[in-house]
């Protein structure tokens, strides 16, 4: 049931991408029809499908797309199956300059002047905000977390950078040791803040065994780097699965609804 809706939200994506959207005010955002928040000093446009009770929150965050796409289009009805597998609510977020969130100080990760805007400690301090204040307006006690790509990659730079803020993490498809690839010393990963991370916090890996973008190495090495620094992690391979979607896949779905429900 999965795959047919996100086929149907996939062609949904392709006719409804929007232009990149400019600087929005508090004031514009707080009126503005359809569900927004207003966090990092930008305007986030989102999905929330609610469950029992808003106790447990989980937010959905996507990676790097073209510039406007309408990314609410393909996670929106993720994070819907996501809500009636857990019950939980689940809140899929457009990062800024994707659906209608706006661009009022940071660029879309797509943006072609910067690069690695995942690994700048601009980006994870904005990501912070926005789910503090998605969290604050649910008035949740704890919160869930499922990032994918550069979603991923930040997700799991913020446990570190904000400990206390994360309960569970699903990793798909990222990176986690940026200064791999690129020698900034500006850019900063999760490999920089493990330390910092709660022993607590619960973290699963995922990885696609065909992943040409986010190499299965990325990941299986760095788990045992992880593993080894005594945190709470698990690896779950995705066998024949690619970069997209990696997330949405009826393997990694089970093992997220898996460890979303472990006591």
């Amino acid at each position: 049931m999965l795959r047919k809706v996100l086929k149907a939200s996939f062609l949904s994506l392709v006719l409804s991408s929007s232009l990149m959207a400019s600087s929005v005010t508090k004031q514009e955002c707080e009126v503005k029809e359809g569900s927004f928040i207003f966090a990092g000093n930008e305007c986030i446009e989102y999905r929330a499908f609610e469950g029992e009770n808003n106790d447990v929150i989980t937010v959905i965050v996507h990676g790097t797309w073209d510039l406007g796409t309408n990314t609410l289009g393909r996670y929106a009805p993720f994070a819907e199956s996501m809500n009636m597998m857990t019950d939980l609510t689940t809140i899929a977020v457009a990062l800024p300059g994707y659906s209608k969130s706006s661009t009022n100080n940071l660029k879309p990760l797509a943006s072609k002047e910067v690069k690695n805007l995942a690994a700048t400690k601009e980006y994870v301090t904005f990501l912070g905000e926005l789910i503090s204040a998605l969290k604050e307006k649910y008035e949740a006690s704890s919160v869930n977390f499922i990032g994918h790509s550069a979603g991923a990659m930040m997700g799991g730079t913020l446990i570190g950078v904000k400990p206390e803020l994360i309960q569970n993490i699903v990793l798909a498809g990222g990176r986690y040791d940026i200064h791999k690839i690129n020698k900034d010393k500006g850019l900063i990963s999760m490999v920089d803040v493990l330390d910092n991370i709660d022993k607590e916090t619960k973290i699963l890996f995922v990885y696609g065994s065909e992943d040409k973008i986010s190499e299965p190495s990325v990941t299986t090495e760095f788990f045992e780097i992880a593993k080894n620094k005594g945190l709470n992690v698990k690896l779950v391979e995705v066998k024949g699965a690619a970069h997209l979607d990696l997330d949405m896949t009826d393997t990694a779905t089970a093992a997220t609804v898996e460890l979303f429900e472990e006591e």
